[in-house]
């Protein structure tokens, strides 16, 4: 688990705030989901024989009452719960999305935590092809928004239910011919979740999970004009995609569409961002049926990745820094400063260093105010603050033009620093 300290931070922002004004021109509405569920919600939601279930939730017993927790390793089995708990469907679907912090207890690595953070997307009470669909473009313009390129779309369909039991029966035969090239945790799996085996890292069974029967086989009418009608749509758009018969996912409660965004560029673990149809888990977790999809990305991987990419963003900075000589200028000059900020300027107020050391030369102050970042400085002098004007000085265009502005009138000429610094 890591810090996020800034300037790092200003990143982090960056990327929530492209995202919230993504979600709301597609409609999609914010929802707030506790950390902590009862664990038995993600063990029906995910599956017993997950690897999230077997081992890497953060699970415990709350003392205070016996009751079974665990921190939640996704978010939504919760997403979910909420919905059902409180009826959101009741006058149709409902498009949400979240943010937040997840936690897994796996090997950390390269843009990996044990605390990490997820953006996801969920549409809730929507059967039709054409949601998946538009939940696949939603991420698909994120990418353009960040500047994210080579980002491949991969898809798959796991079908219905009795689609997926006609297939396991011919996937456990093939692999049971193929035992002796099995790794131990394939040979666990083989009969309580084959489907995942076929997601195997290792490379000594890529040649036995290539030719092994494929889902998108077994497939019926039904389930196949859905995955046609989700690349047609996908193909009006012009958006790339390959299918990949292997894409299964981690979780238990896909069904139809699946799909992943990849990329090449960290390493073996390339998926940013995942997700499909999951029109069972409603059910799953004990409440009224209903359909939903949904996806989830990882915001320490596509920054990760965005940094890989180059993209820079410009160290935050304030548009004033607020100089002021002596003490005694204090009340008036915080006076000024928070009424710059209430006409919208952001303003960082030189402080001093320590109690009793007064508050420091002009060329210390002037240097701090240089390396904040400020497009201007503005000095409260006393000579100044006497006849009722301050000094604004520009840092950033090389003049140093210096002018004098009333005090009496920060809110007409405020908004001027910010809207030059903005610029």
């Amino acid at each position: 688990m890591n810090d996020i300290l800034p300037p790092d931070s200003a990143r982090w922002e960056w990327l929530e705030g492209v995202v919230r004004s993504l979600m709301d021109r597609y409609a999609y509405r914010n929802i707030r989901t506790p950390i902590v569920e009862p664990t038995a919600l993600f063990v029906r939601g995910l599956g017993e024989v997950t690897d999230i279930v077997e081992k890497e939730m953060y699970s415990f017993e709350d003392r205070l009452n016996g009751e079974h927790l665990s921190l939640r390793p996704e978010a939504t089995a919760g997403v979910v719960r909420a919905v059902s708990e409180n009826s959101l469907l009741y006058d149709g679907g409902k498009r949400l999305y979240y943010m937040g912090p997840m936690f897994r207890h796996e090997r950390p690595q390269r843009g990996r935590y044990r605390q990490f953070h997820q953006i996801g997307a969920e549409a809730l009470g929507f059967p039709g092809a054409e949601i998946d669909a538009e939940l696949i473009l939603l991420a698909n313009a994120l990418w353009h928004e960040l500047g994210l390129q080579n980002v491949r779309l991969e898809l798959n369909s796991l079908g219905q239910p009795h689609e997926r039991q006609a297939h396991r029966v011919a996937l456990i035969s093939y692999l049971e011919q193929h035992s002796a090239l099995l790794d131990d945790e394939a040979r666990r799996r083989l009969h309580s979740n084959p489907l995942r085996i076929l997601d195997t890292k290792n490379p000594a069974m890529q040649d036995v999970v290539n030719t092994a029967p494929r889902l998108i086989d077994f497939l019926g009418a039904e389930s196949l004009t859905h995955f046609e009608t989700v690349t047609a749509i996908l193909d009006a758009n012009e958006i790339a995609w390959t299918l990949n018969p292997r894409l299964v996912r981690g979780m238990d409660y896909y069904n139809l569409t699946v799909f992943e965004f990849v990329t090449d560029q960290l390493g073996s673990q390339g998926t940013i961002c995942g997700g499909g149809r999951y029109d069972y888990l409603m059910e799953q977790v004990g409440a009224k049926a209903a359909p939903a999809v949904g996806w989830a990305l990882g915001v320490e991987r596509v920054l990760e990745l965005l940094k890989e990419q180059g993209k820079v963003l410009a160290a935050p900075a304030c548009d004033v820094y607020a100089i002021i000589p002596n003490a005694a200028s204090l009340p008036a000059a915080i006076k000024a400063i928070e009424a710059m900020r209430a006409a919208g300027t952001s303003v960082q107020m030189h402080a001093s260093a320590a109690s009793g050391a007064g508050m420091g030369s002009m060329k210390s102050q002037f240097k701090r105010a240089d390396s904040s970042g400020a497009a201007y400085a503005v000095v409260f002098g006393e000579d100044e603050i006497a006849r009722g004007v301050v000094s604004v000085k520009t840092l950033r265009d090389g003049s140093g033009a210096q002018v004098e502005q009333a005090l009496n009138d920060v809110s007409s000429w405020a908004p001027l620093l910010q809207s030059r610094a903005t610029n």
